[in-house]
């Protein structure tokens, strides 16, 4: 005969786990952009993201996210950047060292994708380090057909000027 044991009991004191944040997914505004850039700046420094200057923000705000918890901290972004109705890119997607393995980044990814079907856009790209992430959120290497994304870069370095 089997005990039934209710898994408030199981777990003991030492192996509760610290509840997860709410987490909201927005529209970025102007009076985020200071918390965007250190966010993004953890990242550059690591050669992960590209640097984005003050004025790269600006242009790019209507095409921010961010996503914040009950307290109004601000644990990562995203902007989707509209080229044509043909492609969209997803550009600068930064979730803050603590709040990873929450699904913010997903939810990030997921409110850009969105923004891109209500425009109609046909195709998002992610250029990326990170690729196994990209793939989970239904990102894939190849272009419709037999196309391939190829780049060239005209220097050694980004800089922007």
């Amino acid at each position: 005969m089997a005990t039934l044991i209710h898994p408030d009991i199981l777990m003991s004191k030492k192996h509760e786990k610290t509840p997860k944040p709410h987490i909201t997914v927005r529209g970025a505004v102007e009076e985020d952009i200071p918390a965007m850039v250190d966010l993004i700046r953890h990242y550059v420094d690591e050669g992960i993201l590209l640097a984005r200057t003050l004025d790269e923000m600006i242009e790019l705000l209507p095409g921010f996210f961010v996503a914040v918890t009950d307290e109004g901290k601000l644990v990562g972004c995203a902007a989707l950047e509209i080229y044509s109705p043909k492609l969209a890119e997803l550009r600068s997607v930064a979730v803050a060292p603590e709040a990873q393995g929450m699904g913010v980044g997903s939810l990030l990814v997921e409110a850009c994708v969105a923004r891109a079907h209500e425009h109609h856009i046909f195709e998002v790209m992610a250029i990326t380090s990170q690729d196994a992430f990209f793939k989970r959120c239904g990102f894939d290497y190849t272009l419709s057909g037999v196309k391939r994304a190829l780049f060239l870069q005209t220097r050694d370095h980004y800089t922007d000027h």
